[in-house]
């Protein structure tokens, strides 16, 4: 099930070295939600570019 997932694209939205299977997905202003993993969901919120305040996070998955 964990295969078919979208991965982690790190705190800054790009593909990461990651390689877990998104979690969370960070909703931003004029640009494609940022499916997260766990790990990156807190740098996500702090160093994503054009997340929304406050953030909008949906639960996409389970760990």
């Amino acid at each position: 099930m964990s295969g078919d997932r979208e991965k982690c694209g790190g705190p800054y939205g790009e593909v990461s070295e990651c390689g877990d299977p998104a979690v969370f997905e960070v909703r931003r202003h004029n640009r494609p939600s940022l499916p997260v993993c766990p790990l990156h969901l807190g740098p996500s919120l702090l160093m994503g570019s054009g997340v929304l305040w406050p953030p909008e996070i949906s639960l996409v998955g389970r760990p």
